[in-house]
């Protein structure tokens, strides 16, 4: 009999289950948007940030705290105003009193956590936005010349506001690149209004249990970069994200038209790795188109820059993405029409 800790379709089974735990959980205080909560997971489990964004009032803070009530991790909460500084996010060395005088020691910030939460991030400015980078990237913060490193498993989940209203400050192309996802929330539908009304007018109250800890998740981070790739698919997801380089040799007239810069190496890792743990859902130990088609929105939609032309008409980044994918042709489609 296979030993349930190494065998494959155990490991499989357990992730998926895990997964579904979490989901579960979260579903106790939040009301639909299952696309955002997939989401979010899904970068959890990929070892990435997400970044939500949306109105207020929504339930992207809720979200959030639902899930790092969901998780025997330690969660701290950032609400990033203008006039935060990088020192109240990463910590700062101060002068403390102590038997053989005054010596230095350092404070840490409430980036030193394992879920953290970048509230209304766009509401910063840019110096203070930038502190999260070097922690979304090395996982490590230096502050003083020294570096320290922070605790596995590290997440970053931000939340915005749309750039157009006034007061906010829109994040730089090189901190987007480092979100894994940008899962843009959406209204309620009428069935689910009319739910949360029951939650929250009644006096119910949700409680959440705590289903997964740390060494849970890095082990299923691990699996997640086990499962396979095929030669095609991994081609399928390279050509999708050169289709978004303008003037490039698989950019669409859209493409070549509305865009100014499209997408980052990052994209392609983060495409590959999510569609891993959509794979690994379906209780698969390979990555399909299908599972790339699922997941290339959240991950190429903040990562292409639209050109004057673009905004002046109208023209949305999820339009030309979303063009891309039913005019990209699999391996299959290439080899049938040569």
């Amino acid at each position: 009999m296979p030993d349930e800790s190494t065998d494959p379709s155990a490991l499989v089974a357990r992730f998926a289950e895990d997964y579904r735990r979490v989901k579960d959980e979260i579903a106790k205080a939040v009301v639909g948007h299952d696309e955002i909560v997939d989401g979010v997971l899904t970068c959890l489990f990929a070892g990435g940030h997400a970044l939500l964004e949306g109105v207020p009032g929504l339930g992207k803070t809720l979200l959030i705290r639902s899930l790092s009530e969901a998780l025997h991790l330690q969660f701290s909460r950032i609400q990033f105003t203008p006039d935060l500084m990088p020192a109240d996010v990463t910590g700062t060395t101060i002068v403390v009193e102590g038997d053989g005088g005054r010596d230095f020691a350092f404070r840490k910030g409430p980036i030193f956590a394992q879920i953290v939460l970048a509230d209304e991030i766009n509401r910063a400015t840019p110096k203070t936005q930038s502190s999260l980078l070097e922690a979304m990237q090395e996982k490590s913060v230096t502050v003083g010349g020294e570096t320290h490193i922070l605790d596995k498993p590290f997440f970053v989940m931000a939340t915005q506001n749309p750039v157009e209203q006034e007061g906010t400050y829109p994040l730089p192309e090189a901190q987007l690149d480092r979100f894994f996802f940008k899962l843009v929330v959406g209204y309620s539908s009428r069935e689910e209004l009319s739910e949360i009304l029951d939650r929250t007018t009644t006096g119910h109250e949700a409680v959440i249990e705590r289903v997964l800890d740390a060494p849970a998740i890095i082990e299923h981070q691990k699996l997640v970069r086990r499962v396979g790739v095929t030669p095609q698919v991994q081609d399928y997801a390279v050509r999708m994200v050169l289709s978004t380089h303008p003037e490039g040799q698989f950019a669409t007239p859209e493409v070549n038209r509305y865009f100014r810069f499209g997408a980052s190496p990052r994209a392609a890792q983060t495409i590959v790795l999510a569609g891993k743990v959509r794979a690994l859902l379906d209780g698969r130990t390979s990555v399909a188109v299908r599972d790339i088609r699922e997941i290339a929105l959240p991950a190429l939609r903040h990562r292409c820059l639209l050109n004057f032309e673009a905004e002046a008409e109208g023209i949305t980044t999820d339009e030309i993405i979303g063009k891309i994918m039913d005019t990209l042709p699999t391996e299959v489609e290439l080899a049938a029409n040569s």
